[in-house]
């Protein structure tokens, strides 16, 4: 007998071992008979412990999608079962969900950890990052679709090629042979930290080169722009005006903007470098990247002076070195002046990102939180007269 749960405005069908041609008169009965007695629920066919369906049992979805008038949401699919709908064309006629593996990531080495989620290293041949919350297949959908964008532009690229659950959450895996962050790279020394950072920043260089059409990625400039109305608290009316100010003047650029290229983001596959973590991919102006990599390596450790260790694993010379050389080997400047002037902008994108950072989350309850607040915002107040566009 089918089992049918009635929760809010959805009505959930389970069905159950085997649909085929010995039962599919009797199981059209009941999920006819369920249909006929329903209103206006929204229909959820829940196919964990379906284990075979025949095409006999196919033909009864096609006539219970008549019966209904509407495309039913079919849940937990096996990925046996998928490849059955999938041949059949049933996924572009319904809304089809696959059920997730799980994983346990107990004893796993953790590579590399943002304020979205956390990666794993599963084994010399893959990764697995996990997102915070249960909600997040959006997330990873989007990310992974933001990926595959950026691969078809020619930007070296992981993409996902499961989702997986991990307890209450949820993680997308990825096929990197032998693969090493470029942060790895850095804390061990296998080579001089000049090259590394070289290679690092040639990536990050291929990555502002490519450039997409405006609109299809996620404007940084409009990122930048929201940040500000958070923060706006935080400053007085003269900082928000000239901030805002030098945002609204800057042409939105169709150049490709990681977002979040720190180097735990950056890994070196058999010599090349490779992105992950690209859920925060966006077109913008080259500032809005550095000024998070100005966030990542110097931000941190003014009110905090064991931070870099803590957070990086290594010492802030170490760390302040790896900013110099990224500057170094990005602008190749031959004027001290020139740098100046270009290190401000990226400060004061950095302090609208820092400020957000800490305004949303739990960082500004605390004391440290407040004092970065403070310390921040006179920053800001230092820049904004040296700063006349916030382009680089």
């Amino acid at each position: 007998m089918i089992r049918s749960d009635k929760t809010g405005d959805s009505c959930i069908i389970y069905l159950e071992g085997r649909i085929d041609s010995n039962n599919a008169l009797s199981i059209e009965a009941e999920l006819m008979g369920i249909l006929d007695s329903l209103s206006e629920e929204r229909i959820v066919l829940d196919a964990s412990d379906l284990a075979y369906i025949s095409s006999a049992g196919l033909r009864i979805l096609m006539k219970a999608r008549k019966r209904s008038d509407e495309s039913f949401e079919i849940i937990n699919v096996s990925r046996d079962i998928y490849e059955i709908f999938e041949t059949t064309g049933f996924t572009e006629l319904f809304r089809i969900k696959k059920a997730y593996r799980s994983m346990s990531i107990d004893g796993l080495e953790v590579i590399g950890q943002g304020f979205f989620g956390t990666v794993y290293r599963i084994d010399e041949e893959s990764i697995v990052k996990v997102y915070k919350g249960k909600d997040s297949i959006p997330m990873i959908e989007n990310e992974k679709r933001l990926a595959q964008k950026a691969f078809l532009s020619g930007i070296p690229t992981a993409i996902s090629y499961d989702i997986v659950k991990v307890g209450e959450d949820y993680g997308s895996v990825f096929e990197l042979l032998n693969a090493r962050t470029f942060h790895e790279l850095a804390q061990d020394d296998s080579e001089p930290l000049e090259c590394i950072i070289e290679k690092y920043v040639n990536l990050i260089k291929q990555v502002h080169a490519t450039t997409m059409d405006i609109g299809e990625l996620p404007s940084c400039k409009k990122k930048y722009l929201d940040y500000l109305e958070v923060i706006k608290k935080h400053l007085y009316d003269g900082q928000y005006r000239g901030i805002k100010m030098l945002l609204d003047n800057m042409e939105e650029s169709n150049r490709v903007v990681h977002g979040d290229i720190q180097m735990k983001n950056v890994m070196l596959v058999d010599e090349e470098a490779m992105l992950i973590d690209m859920d925060s991919l966006g077109l913008g102006n080259p500032v809005f990247e550095l000024a998070g990599l100005f966030v990542t390596y110097q931000e941190f450790e003014e009110d905090e002076p064991d931070n870099s260790m803590n957070f990086l694993g290594m010492t802030q010379d170490k760390v302040d070195k790896i900013w110099q050389l990224i500057l170094r080997y990005y602008f190749f400047f031959t004027d001290e002046s020139d740098k100046e002037r270009t290190v401000n902008k990226i400060r004061l994108a950095a302090a609208l990102r820092f400020l957000f950072l800490i305004e949303t989350t739990d960082l500004k309850d605390s004391d440290l939180g407040r004092l970065r607040i403070r310390h921040t915002a006179e920053h800001i107040d230092e820049l904004l007269p040296q700063v006349n566009d916030l382009s680089i």
